[in-house]
């Protein structure tokens, strides 16, 4: 970065803070979830849903919420973080997760909450929304992600490689030239084949990848991250078997054909105008047919939520909804 660029200030997040309560729910024969309450014990309810899928949450993801206001969720989804076993993709899909969410709500006594996502997380809050909006008060989405075909092929065969062709020639390297033509289909063999040494090397080049173009900026802690082979392994794992399968939605625009279910609900929509792993077409396209949901594009971010105007948008946007 030359001396004359200057990375804007983004808004504080709230102080660090730990949780007072945190738990292990089964919720199959097969899956465990991690999930931790944060925050006001009596205050409003909000579920973080975390992105990937995969991703996991971090300590971080608590900070955006008033401690003094919100009562604070976060849930790390089958097969993420905390959650066991880890990086198992058997009974793990997009209804089965919308399912835990039920369950968690159920379990915390919580009639209605507010929902919190970002990429695979804004996928995840827009399903679970259209499936149980008399729960939601209200939606904060950033970095829109509604798995058509068009969106995944642009991020791991025919689109990010424009931009980022250095990077793109290190996602292909563990992969045959004889079997480029889909990569996704030659990771998810390797990525769910019996050669552990083959699964961790797909694994760490599938996250390289995310992870060096996923801000505006390179960040160098966020490319470390694909270096722990367990994380990657989740990470990339959960992520190409939805991403293979369509996150087992019923058809390819599913979620924009639903939309007419949420248009009540209260909701914002914050996008980086250089978002290379979620092109802001897909945020206009929602916009389109959600034009009650005010709509912001943050001009110079790309798909984090530690974009500075990305942080500042969605921590404005939470504090738009303490009253709901």
């Amino acid at each position: 970065m030359s001396a004359s660029m200057q990375i804007p200030t983004p808004r504080a997040m709230f102080p660090d803070i730990e949780p007072y309560e945190t738990g292990m729910l089964k919720v199959s024969d097969i899956h465990t979830v991690y999930y931790e309450q944060c925050g006001n014990p009596d205050g409003k309810p909000v579920i973080f849903l975390h992105g990937g899928p995969g991703s996991g949450f971090t300590q971080r993801d608590r900070t955006f919420f008033d401690p003094s206001v919100y009562r604070i969720v976060l849930m790390d989804q089958r097969g993420a973080g905390k959650s066991t076993p880890p990086a198992e993709i058997r009974e793990n899909t997009t209804w089965l997760l919308v399912s835990d969410i039920e369950t968690l709500r159920q379990k915390l006594g919580i009639e209605r909450w507010m929902v919190f996502g970002g990429s695979w997380g804004s996928t995840l809050a827009l399903v679970y929304a259209i499936k149980h909006a008399e729960r939601v008060k209200a939606l904060i989405l950033r970095g829109i992600f509604t798995v058509r075909r068009k969106e995944v092929i642009w991020l791991y065969q025919d689109g990010g490689t424009y931009i980022f062709p250095d990077e793109f020639e290190g996602f292909m390297k563990p992969i045959p030239e004889v079997e480029r033509f889909d990569l996704m289909g030659a990771y998810y063999r390797r990525l769910t084949g019996y050669d552990k040494d083959k699964q961790v090397a797909a694994a760490k080049a599938w996250s390289r990848w995310e992870m060096a173009i996923s801000r505006l900026y390179l960040d160098q802690d966020n490319l470390s991250r694909a270096e722990a082979d367990n994380w990657a392994l989740q990470f990339a794992r959960l992520e190409c078997h939805y991403f293979v399968h369509g996150a087992f939605l019923e058809k390819d625009d599913w979620i924009l054909a639903n939309v007419d279910k949420i248009r009540h609900i209260p909701t914002t929509i914050i996008h980086g105008r250089y978002d290379i792993i979620c092109p802001v077409v897909t945020a206009w396209d929602l916009h389109k047919v959600f034009p009650e949901a005010d709509f912001h594009i943050v001009p110079d971010a790309g798909h984090s939520n530690r974009e500075p105007g990305i942080q500042t948008q969605l921590l404005n946007a939470c504090d738009k909804y303490k009253d709901l």
